[in-house]
């Protein structure tokens, strides 16, 4: 496997993997067009901006979530252009606006990145963020992207006190920083690859992230295919309150199957890293695999019934809804 991060399974994907996926779904005019529109609702502006006391989690689209915890505003994987691609206008188009303007969201505090690829790492989004009113947030990414940051975020400080982005291996630990008093960020391997050009595979770690605050803690999956990992995860850390979980871009299984699990994997994942209830993310925004951008939530609705979990513990959010908990993670 080229480059210096493996999976842990040993699990990866090849050119000629994706060639032939490629050339299928071309031939059989893949995805189907959605059964059924998805629709987002109008996001509670005014609870967002004065939230300072309830944990809360906003799904904005795609990977790009709002949590709220501790006083602290914290957003992943800040997606909110129109294309994942490296161009303007190519590539993956966006079909859901974001849950959340970018121009609208509350003073972001944190930035979690989980991987490079183009619809986690979007540079228009994260230098609007860079620029925000107050400073820009403290991002957090994996080892190495810093060097991304420098030449593409104008302002990025690399070093001392005030440094706006600091780089994670597996397993590092951030703990009580000046920007997220209280707060914990655990960067935790699970199974994908990165890349952000054909020269570049798995140069830079991919991962989730734990975030720990006293009375209550969250995981965001980042993208991520079935394994081992998520069952170590929950040995490690307990359990969690509340997940943010991938469901979407899983078919076809050959080919998708290492680098994003399906919904009936997704809802063992929320079993195996002891998460109290999910959401589910990596959904309904772009269409980048062969399934139609509303099967994800039929898929779930039927792993759930079938392995007899109530459908509240793992939540089809809308874009731009909020889930809000009690500390402890009771809802």
């Amino acid at each position: 496997m080229p480059g210096p991060y493996r999976n842990a399974s040993g699990e990866d994907v090849s050119g000629w993997q994706a060639l032939r996926w490629f050339a299928t779904r071309t031939v059989r005019r893949l995805p189907r067009p959605p059964r059924s529109p998805v629709r987002g609702i109008a996001p509670d502006l005014a609870f967002l901006t004065a939230n300072r006391d309830t944990p809360a989690a906003t799904w904005i689209g795609h990977s790009t979530v709002l949590l709220q915890v501790g006083g602290v505003n914290i957003l992943t994987d800040p997606m909110f252009s129109c294309f994942a691609s490296p161009l303007p206008i190519g590539g993956p188009r966006r079909h859901q606006p974001p849950g959340v303007p970018l121009a609208e969201l509350p003073r972001i505090d944190v930035v979690l990145l989980s991987h490079i690829h183009y619809d986690h790492l979007d540079r228009r989004s994260v230098r609007t963020l860079a620029r925000q009113a107050g400073g820009p947030p403290l991002f957090l990414v994996p080892a190495g992207v810093e060097r991304w940051f420098a030449a593409n975020v104008p302002g990025t400080v690399l070093a001392g006190d005030a440094a706006t982005v600091r780089g994670f291996e597996w397993d590092d630990v951030l703990a009580d920083h000046p920007r997220a008093p209280g707060l914990t960020f655990d960067f935790l391997r699970v199974q994908h690859w990165s890349n952000r050009s054909p020269f570049s595979r798995n140069d830079t770690p991919w991962g989730s992230w734990a975030i720990r605050h006293h009375g209550f803690s969250f995981w965001f999956s980042g993208d991520l295919g079935y394994s081992a990992d998520a069952a170590e995860i929950g040995r490690r850390f307990g359990g969690f309150d509340a997940a943010a979980i991938a469901i979407g871009a899983y078919e076809p299984r050959w080919f998708m199957k290492g680098q994003h699990c399906n919904p009936d994997e997704a809802v063992q994942i929320m079993h195996d890293v002891r998460a109290r209830e999910a959401f589910a993310i990596h959904w309904g925004t772009f269409e980048l695999t062969d399934e139609p951008l509303d099967q994800p939530p039929r898929d779930l609705a039927a792993a759930l019934a079938a392995r007899g979990v109530p459908a509240e513990r793992f939540r089809v959010l809308r874009h731009g809804e909020t889930r809000r908990y009690a500390p402890g993670g009771r809802p």
